[in-house]
């Protein structure tokens, strides 16, 4: 112990006596350290953040959209026909093993009047199993209850946008607002919910029971009283997405009377494909960038060694005269190498440092989340530690090797 802080000693004070070439020595190391915390705490952050969005839909969550029409020879796209309809969602509740809830939704925009204030939003025609499908709490108030779709009451849950646009800090509970002049009860405001995966703001929306959306606000025809735009269905376990996906699409062409080569007239999104591909593709991107950074670690270390050579050629006489008087080869080799892992730790801390303020720079300039972990700063040190036992072990052993007679003589 007492000769390992002997030699620590000795190699602080060697890097001391050439400090301008210390530090530039070190740059490597710490550019390749800082870069390395860096992209692995934003790629952490944005890996996240898609996480998050997708979380805010709904776990293990399908959802069954519209089919198209063909209008002169032009396909529409989906949702260009309601296909799909409250009976559907029915069926696929009773008959489909292994489902938690399933909720029909009708979609609409309009301008929301209170008082003065007004502003335009969607309006989500709903039924209670929303709610639970969506994990979609509510803040305060009530959600709606069965009697309210029977009923088709005029009552509405507001957005924490919504609510924020047309109340401000006053309280909503009780209100009257008016969608397209029909005037709706305030019940309750939702839980802040954020952005989706598509940047859109879920909290800016109003929900309605879907029997009053159709009958007074967004309306239906009386042939497609029971059709709706959409269908959510969430699904008990993720290990059987797959199976609800088969099952759910051959009940639904034994209803809609497809024959075999006919096309589906509806589309069942796997949210949870969705996010296990972006998951993955945020991964390979973070892990791409970590494997960029630490190249410069990589010609950092080739730094310590150039180094590292060139001090060993100017302290030739140093090595002899410390050979000379009894210092072995192994001592020799140990202090170069302390000095080379030396340079590689002090520049590895100096890179956590500018690493971490990199990483809140970049995060907030991205408007993501930074996750810096203990485990990637262990492993930038450890890394940086490594790289300088690895090319500082090259010189060190050159040192050991020198004859004393030779390195005495050396001019």
């Amino acid at each position: 112990m007492i000769q390992l802080l002997a030699a620590l000693r000795i190699a602080l004070r060697a890097l001391r006596v050439n400090l301008l070439r210390s530090a530039l020595t070190m740059l490597g190391i710490v550019i390749g350290v800082a870069a390395v915390i860096t992209m692995v705490a934003v790629g952490s952050g944005a890996r996240q953040q898609v996480q998050e969005q997708i979380r805010s839909l709904g776990a293990n969550l399908l959802i069954i959209l519209s089919g198209s029409v063909t209008s002169g020879g032009a396909r529409l796209g989906l949702g260009s026909r309601l296909t799909i309809s409250e009976d559907d969602a029915l069926a696929i509740m009773r008959d489909i093993p292994g489902i938690v809830a399933v909720a029909p939704v009708y979609r609409g925009g309009a301008q929301v009047v209170y008082g003065n204030a007004n502003w335009s939003t969607a309006i989500l025609g709903i039924t209670p199993e929303y709610m639970t499908v969506r994990e979609w709490e509510v803040e305060y108030g009530r959600g709606f209850l069965p009697e309210d779709q029977a009923g088709k009451a005029k009552v509405a849950l507001l957005g924490v946008t919504v609510a924020e646009q047309l109340f401000g800090d006053s309280d909503p509970m009780g209100q009257s607002i008016r969608i397209r002049n029909v005037p709706f009860t305030v019940i309750g405001v939702l839980a802040r919910k954020g952005r989706n995966t598509q940047g859109q703001d879920q909290d800016d929306t109003i929900l309605v029971p879907l029997s009053t959306a159709k009958k007074r606000v967004l309306g239906t025809t009386a042939i497609r009283s029971r059709s709706v735009q959409a269908i959510m269905v969430k699904v008990e376990e993720a290990g059987q997405m797959g199976e609800a996906v088969d099952a759910i699409r051959e009940l639904l062409r034994q209803r809609h009377r497809l024959q075999g080569n006919d096309q589906d007239d509806f589309s069942i999104r796997n949210l949870t494909e969705i996010q296990e591909a972006r998951e993955q593709s945020a991964q390979i991107l973070g892990l791409l960038l970590a494997a960029v950074a630490s190249v410069s670690l990589v010609v950092g270390g080739i730094g310590i060694m150039n180094i590292m050579l060139v001090s060993v050629t100017e302290r030739t006489r140093e090595i002899g005269l410390r050979m000379a008087i009894g210092a072995r080869g192994r001592e020799i080799l140990a202090q170069f190498l302390i000095e080379a892992v030396t340079l590689s730790l002090i520049g590895g801390a100096i890179g956590v440092g500018l690493g971490i303020a990199a990483a809140f720079i970049v995060a907030d300039l991205a408007r993501w989340p930074a996750l810096i972990g203990l485990s990637s700063i262990l492993l930038a040190v450890g890394f940086s530690a490594a790289i300088g036992v690895f090319f500082g072990f090259y010189p060190a052993r050159k040192a050991a090797r020198l004859d004393p007679i030779a390195a005495l003589r050396y001019e």
